[in-house]
């Protein structure tokens, strides 16, 4: 018998060289930087693991050190996705991406102070029986706007879709065709109307509609007429529209669909109205006109958290808060106390200093000041007159003269990409990377210049 003969050669099994997943997740858990829950740092060992094991199956080397490596840039990844604060330095103050509008410290503050312990949301202080959480943001928002009674709710598409339902279920609403409009993420009015249970009656076309037009299809099933301001888009050219004042002579309520928030349309909490505001509808204007009910955004131009507020007459408000879909959409005790600060400043007159409104009116002189400073640190930059704009859907194709920094890199993306890593937003013009400081804190003006010049590096 030859030597060897009987004895079986045997190939090692990549996979005995994939480490454990205990292996992976302790080196992973003593890696520097910031600390995750035990239980992710597990999942990221687990699926480095596992991704490992099918690398050896097709009979790819494995070893320790590339499979920690592999868990540790699935963990950064899930700590980049976590929310967290960033630098806006796109120029678009309500960006939808970034959170919308910031929040005021004091504003914040009032909210925090609620979160934090017990507050008297729905207990009346003075008689200690239950009271209402519409008796506080939603009664002076209503206050200062001149409307009757307010509620708030959690954002403004369930501010339309509750109205619709409470008001008009199985009856008609009469709309014109020109605002059958689609709001942000892809909620279209349309939609929003069929959701309510109520029928859809529109009149005149895309680009005109007139008071006849409206006339012509009121009827005893009639239960409102609905007036959409068109916030994301402008049409012009040959067009023509019903004011509320001419509907609310027709005899159906006349609800009012305002978006953007735009409390008063005089502004009387600024020196002088913006003239980017141009045409932009108030609601106190709406109300006037003899809208029965509005409805609009808590944040955008009021300047306040993410919500929906509907204001209007004590009777019709009323019905809407006691609708059954009321309960499933209204708001916290948070976003009501950080709304009800935003309506102390408007009945203060104070509602310039409202984050959204001070930096959509901040002088660019001063931004250019700071701009200079910035770009005295920062090699191949310079100061660049830019345009803002307030985003969020509101006021398309109206800018804010503004002031940015010009910052010539090798790679346009690649310096995006950096600043990114330290949590920097801003964008790209003509081969550079362009920072409005509209949107940018003061605060923040020496974190972006050394993001800048590490993107010029």
């Amino acid at each position: 018998m030859p030597a060897g003969a009987g004895v079986r050669s045997r190939a090692v099994d990549p996979r005995r060289a994939v480490p454990s997943v205990d292996q992976v997740a302790e080196a992973l858990a003593g890696a520097p930087g910031e600390r995750l829950p035990p239980a992710l740092v597990t999942q990221c060992a687990r699926d480095a693991v596992d991704a490992a094991r099918s690398a050896a199956a097709l009979g790819e080397p494995v070893d320790l050190e590339s499979v920690v490596a592999d868990a540790t840039a699935r963990a950064r990844r899930l700590r980049r996705g976590l929310l967290r604060r960033v630098v806006n330095a796109t120029g678009v103050i309500v960006h939808t991406n970034l959170g919308r509008a910031p929040i005021g410290r004091d504003t914040f503050d009032r909210g925090r102070d609620v979160a934090t312990g017990y507050s008297n949301l729905e207990y009346l202080l003075e008689t200690g029986a239950r009271g209402s959480r519409h008796e506080h943001a939603g009664a002076l928002l209503a206050r200062a706007c001149g409307a009757e009674a307010g509620i708030v709710v959690n954002n403004n598409a369930a501010a339309v879709l509750l109205a619709l339902g409470a008001l008009a279920r199985g009856r008609e609403v009469v709309v014109s065709r020109g605002e059958l409009v689609e709001i942000g993420g892809g909620f279209r009015v349309p939609e929003i109307m069929a959701e309510s249970g109520c029928r859809l009656v529109e009149v005149g076309t895309t680009n005109r509609t007139r008071i006849d037009d409206y006339r012509a299809q009121v009827r005893p099933d009639t239960a409102l007429l609905l007036k959409v301001h068109a916030s994301n888009y402008r049409m012009i050219g040959f067009t023509e529209s019903t004011p509320v004042s001419e509907l609310a002579t027709l005899g159906p309520p006349v609800m009012v669909d305002a978006g953007s928030g735009l409390l008063d349309d005089t502004t009387p909490w600024l020196p002088h109205r913006p003239p980017w505001l141009h045409d932009e509808p108030g609601v106190r204007q709406a109300l006037d006109e003899g809208a029965a009910v509005v409805t609009f955004s808590g944040d955008k131009l009021l300047g306040g958290p993410q919500a929906g507020v509907v204001v209007g007459r004590a009777e019709l408000i009323t019905a809407i808060a006691r609708h059954p879909l009321a309960r499933a959409v209204r708001a916290d005790k948070v976003t009501l106390a950080m709304l009800q600060q935003v309506a102390l400043a408007y009945l203060d007159g104070d509602a310039a200093r409202l984050p959204v409104w001070h930096m959509a009116t901040m002088p660019t002189e001063a931004l250019r000041v700071r701009a200079v400073a910035i770009a005295a640190s920062v090699p191949c930059t310079s100061v660049l007159d830019t345009e803002a704009v307030i985003g969020g859907g509101s006021l398309p194709g109206f800018t804010i003269p503004s002031i940015g920094l010009a910052t010539e890199v090798g790679s346009v993306d690649r310096g995006l990409a950096r600043l990114r890593d330290v949590d920097i937003i801003a964008r790209a013009a003509d081969g550079c990377i362009v920072s409005d400081l509209r949107t940018v804190d003061p605060d923040d003006d020496v974190r972006l210049g050394d993001a800048l010049r590490d993107a010029t590096a």
